[in-house]
């Protein structure tokens, strides 16, 4: 197959953030998918598209065809090399010439966010998964993020670290929504972080 998989990261989701090479791949695309939201910000006129949902059976399917043709540009948020489509892209693809260009990740804006250097912390992630046991346990300056989900939001991740021995007056900061119009932002002690309501989908940075 002479035509090429693009996954191009979208980063954190405002145009600001996107890199020039990323969005010049999407405006010059003819077969486009991403999520919903991602459609609706950056597809065109006369571009055949296809939302990003569960069913990835469908997607699999739609991205053949559309091989057939030419390119086909994925779009994932973040960076593809971070908790991306990436992995199934290349098992479900594995003959066909694949692309992928950075992005900025969601974990990586939120540590620019609340000013701290990152190269040493552990990027974790309970988004749809759980990390190992070992991953969770306390030490002394220890620095982690996580990706968070509905049912593993921040409030429970709060009181998983609590029940690993993490310190009560731990810094923790949740920000969602990150580089978008209604980006928002907490910072709390570990205590404190058991009874937040809400940020089901953010980033957590947490200081031992």
């Amino acid at each position: 197959m002479a035509h090429q998989l693009i996954v191009a990261g979208i980063g954190p989701g405002s145009r600001e953030y996107m890199l020039p090479k990323a969005a010049g791949a999407i405006r010059n695309a003819r077969y486009l998918a991403g999520s919903r939201r991602a459609l609706e910000d950056y597809a065109g006129d006369g571009q055949q598209t296809c939302p990003i949902t569960g069913k990835l059976g469908e997607l699999k399917k739609w991205i053949g065809t559309a091989l057939l043709e030419d390119d086909v540009v994925v779009m994932v948020s973040g960076d593809p090399g971070y908790y991306s489509l990436l992995p199934w892209l290349k098992r479900e693809f594995p003959e066909v010439s694949l692309e992928v260009i950075p992005g900025i990740s969601a974990v990586q804006a939120a540590f620019c966010r609340v000013g701290e250097q990152w190269q040493d912390a552990d990027l974790l992630s309970f988004h749809g998964r759980v990390p190992p046991e070992e991953k969770l346990a306390y030490s002394p300056g220890r620095v982690l993020s996580f990706l968070t989900d509905g049912i593993h939001n921040p409030a429970y991740i709060c009181r998983c670290l609590l029940d690993h021995g993490w310190p009560e007056a731990s810094l923790v900061s949740v920000l969602e929504h990150i580089s978008y119009p209604g980006e928002r932002r907490r910072d709390v002690t570990l205590a404190e972080g058991r009874r937040i309501e809400g940020f089901n989908e953010s980033v957590m940075v947490v200081r031992g």
